[in-house]
């Protein structure tokens, strides 16, 4: 950790009865200085337990009543998997001033849930893995044995020896950068990639993430900014290098899914999309608003993240 400046989080994700519990107990015994917490705690103790120990989150039961991107735990998640952006806390000294203090809250961090959360950024930031999706293998007990403390010192001993040998090797690879991929994917992805020297683990672990990615464009597709977007890249496309209208796209959007909203959407509310979701600039001309052929380049940086 104190090698690599982003980190990425594991997620168990599965309704109960699929493993999630266990899966948190035994990768988190052999995780360097664990901590345990479940999603009732609240956000105080875990940004200071983070800050004085710095060790690994286990945050069981992460279903959050709120989880947009103004949730503070969200807010705290977001930070830390990256270095260098501690949370900013007031607190009060034996004299009863209040002075400002900055707790540290990266670190690695291994959360179970049952779904997902409203904050996109918060999703982009995890390894998922679902569970329950094959039967319990014959080999695995029930019940939590005995001997795992033992066998998980033995496995904890030889990855801090692990650490001894190449604390200082450790770094990221430039060259573990997987093509075609997002930057964020990317940035969460080197770190693990740059630990990895199988090719063939390295090749699964690129395959996992395309799907991801392939499964996030599809739902940002599937938004009414990517539907927008969609019908203004074909505008543009017909338009050849000529400002589109705004109320051509309206016209385009009703045609293609008019019938969902159960009435025509207005040229008004097409424009506060194209503003201020898709950031696009419009302007009047000759008595109606059109997006300018210099917004062009940007529709296409777009189209590449949406489309």
């Amino acid at each position: 950790m104190k090698r690599l400046n982003e980190l990425p989080y594991l997620r168990l994700r599965g309704e109960y009865g699929s493993g999630k519990t266990r899966g948190l107990l035994t990768i988190g015994s052999v995780c360097y200085r664990p901590f345990f917490a479940s999603g009732a705690s609240t956000v105080s103790p875990i940004f200071h337990t983070l800050d004085r120990f710095g060790g690994t989150l286990i945050l069981d039961e992460a279903d959050f009543r709120f989880s947009d991107a103004t949730s503070e735990i969200v807010k705290i998640l977001n930070n830390g998997n990256v270095k260098g952006m501690p949370v900013l806390r007031t607190m009060q000294n034996r004299d009863k001033e209040f002075n400002p203090r900055a707790f540290r809250v990266f670190g690695p961090k291994i959360i179970a849930m049952r779904g997902n959360y409203d904050d996109p950024a918060l999703e982009s930031r995890f390894l998922t893995e679902d569970m329950g999706l094959r039967p319990l293998r014959s080999d695995i007990p029930i019940s939590q044995p005995a001997s795992l403390k033992d066998e998980a010192l033995v496995l904890r001993n030889r990855l801090l020896h692990y650490r001894f040998c190449h604390l200082f090797d450790t770094k990221p690879d430039p060259g573990a950068l997987l093509d075609g991929m997002e930057p964020r994917v990317n940035q969460i992805a080197l770190p693990l990639l740059s630990l990895v020297d199988d090719p063939s683990l390295r090749l699964e672990i690129g395959s996992l993430l395309t799907s991801e990615q392939m499964e996030r464009k599809n739902q940002r597709r599937e938004t009414v900014e990517g539907r927008v977007l969609a019908i203004v890249c074909d505008a543009f496309a017909a338009a050849d290098k000529t400002p589109v209208s705004v109320g051509a796209i309206a016209e385009r959007f009703n045609a293609a899914y008019g019938s969902e909203y159960g009435q025509p959407v207005s040229q008004k509310w097409i424009g506060h999309v194209l503003r201020k979701g898709l950031k696009l600039s419009t302007r009047r001309s000759s008595g109606v608003y059109v997006i300018p052929a210099t917004e062009k380049p940007k529709v296409d940086a777009l189209s590449a993240r949406y489309v």
